[in-house]
């Protein structure tokens, strides 16, 4: 019931972060590192890519697509903290402090256990994490 829970929450948060990615996407632009290429059309592709992995975690057909979903936000978080760290950086650099080391340490600290929660609830690691049958058509 927890996984559930977790599982649900994470969706909503993926979704929702998906969705400003495309319908908001200065504030994205703005932390993105400089040395991204296309730095446009990489933050509207994770947005997208959020709203999949979302949409694939709370589908219930499929444990392989669950696991997908969960490895792929998995791998999505990992691929945007340096975004996160640029913003660390510059936001501390500010001469007013941005919004201070109360915001930006949990955020840092929460990287990590988004990666694994994206795991875990995707199945991809815990007790239920063995991988089902390939699919036979």
């Amino acid at each position: 019931m927890i996984k559930l829970a977790m599982r649900l929450i994470l969706a909503l948060l993926y979704a929702s972060a998906g969705y400003l990615h495309l319908v908001w996407p200065e504030p994205f632009l703005a932390i993105t590192p400089n040395w991204v290429p296309h730095r446009g059309a990489v933050i509207w592709w994770t947005g997208f890519a959020e709203i999949l992995g979302a949409v694939g975690l709370l589908q219930p057909f499929s444990k392989q697509l669950r696991q997908a979903a969960g490895i792929a936000l998995a791998a999505y978080a990992l691929c945007v903290w340096p975004a996160n760290i640029n913003h660390f950086t510059m936001d501390m650099a500010r001469e007013d402090g941005g919004l201070g080391l109360g915001y930006h340490v949990p955020r840092m600290i929460a990287q990590p256990i988004i990666i694994w929660l994206s795991l875990w609830v995707g199945e991809v690691v815990g007790p239920h994490a063995k991988p089902q049958n390939s699919i036979e058509l």
